[in-house]
């Protein structure tokens, strides 16, 4: 019989967020990651009762699957009708990734972004599909697998639980041998390492541990935008003990800060330009020659080509912002909530934007019909009037499938 031998988990705030709205619930044989959304507190709130529904153990009838699917839909119902009965937390949601161990199989309930993935004989292997509007359009043969990962609208996920009373629940199940390590993970981490890279930190780490600590590490190094969570575990053949390495955890804000911070530290560091060299000394002062003999003084031209260049760039640059000022997109914000966004839809070095926020609308993605999503999330630039029209519709309900 298979058994865990190894069991690690760790949570970082990442760079870019002052909260952490993750949650992780790690009693093996069950794992699971749950990513919250819908700002001012809510989504951690939603990441953490889903956890806690956990807490509960599974129910004693069914499938594996079914058992998980069941304490998800349970979740889900809790998270909708907290949102319901506090309206500062309306619309909140949470992704959610749960595995459950039972002798050679693994059974996997998922809803959201949040990932599984499976490394075995050195390969690295996704278990899981992503329910977000990329994803869709990758399997649609729309976009590469690169494209997806440079898209403007990565972040629209079009399932969640608690926006809505009812959730659809992927589950699936997965042979499993001595030696296989699972990794359950938020997409804080997926969306800042690529799959090559999460798998060789793993194959070259000596330990779970050391694995865990330097995803964290290369998610805050590549950029750090959002949280991150990892859930590592090594299966053995009877070797381990289902309590030894992890008792009951649950991770959310309140417990995240026992997690090593070393990253987030050093993200807080403060530059300091370097010094101006005072050591070398300046040549003797040379004596002027009679005005009568000086030389006329001659034009730099390169200096001059160059000031000419950014006087074009920034006429250029002036037109463009006022361009920009009259064209609107439609996307979605941080907590999945349908957005129209003045600018042009793209993102330039350093987390420079070419877009701004002007209206937040109260419709969460996951309610925008699902045949109608490519109208929605395509960066087609629009006139003011269009994408307030439209938005418009969908917030009354007139735009249906």
């Amino acid at each position: 019989m298979l058994q865990v031998t190894e069991t690690v988990w760790r949570t970082d705030t990442g760079r870019q967020r002052r909260e952490n709205e993750d949650s992780a619930f790690v009693q093996a044989p069950v794992f699971v990651v749950a990513d919250g959304m819908g700002g001012a507190q809510a989504g951690e709130v939603a990441s953490r009762i889903a956890t806690e529904t956990f807490e509960q153990g599974l129910p004693g009838t069914g499938t594996p699957e079914d058992r998980l699917a069941e304490l998800v839909r349970d979740a889900n119902q809790r998270i909708y009708d907290r949102a319901r009965a506090d309206r500062g937390r309306a619309g909140m949601g949470t992704t959610l990734t749960a595995a459950y161990l039972t002798d050679s199989q693994l059974a996997i309930a998922h809803v959201g972004d949040s990932r599984a993935y499976l490394l075995r004989d050195g390969k690295l292997t996704r278990l899981t599909q992503d329910h977000s509007l990329v994803d869709e359009l990758v399997r649609q043969g729309k976009l590469t697998e690169a494209q997806a990962a440079e898209h403007p609208q990565r972040s629209i996920i079009t399932r969640a639980l608690g926006p809505e009373p009812e959730v659809e629940v992927d589950t699936f199940s997965y042979p499993m041998q001595a030696g296989d390590v699972l990794l359950l993970c938020s997409d804080g981490l997926t969306s800042m390492v690529s799959e090559d890279r999460v798998a060789e930190v793993m194959l070259a780490a000596a330990t779970l541990q050391e694995a865990a600590d330097r995803l964290i590490d290369e998610a805050n190094e590549a950029g750090g935008r959002d949280n991150i969570t990892v859930v590592l575990c090594r299966l053995g053949e009877g070797a381990g003990d289902h309590g030894v390495d992890q008792p009951t955890v649950v991770s959310g804000p309140a417990q995240a800060r026992d997690a090593p911070r070393d990253a987030q530290a050093a993200s807080s560091s403060v530059a300091v330009a370097p010094a101006l060299d005072t050591s070398r000394r300046l040549s003797p002062r040379r004596e002027r020659a009679p005005r009568a003999t000086r030389r006329p003084r001659r034009v730099n031209k390169p200096l001059a080509a160059l000031v000419t260049v950014v006087i074009v760039l920034c006429l250029l640059g002036a037109a463009g912002y006022l361009a920009s000022r009259q064209l609107y997109f439609i996307g979605t914000n941080k907590q999945g909530i349908v957005t129209i966004y003045r600018g042009f839809p793209y993102q330039l070095p350093l987390g420079l934007n070419l877009y701004e926020t002007y209206v937040v609308s109260g419709v969460p993605a996951s309610l925008v019909p699902v045949d109608r999503r490519s109208q929605f999330f395509d960066n087609q630039l629009r006139s003011q009037s269009n994408a307030l029209s439209l938005v418009r519709q969908l917030e009354l309900g007139q735009i249906s499938q």
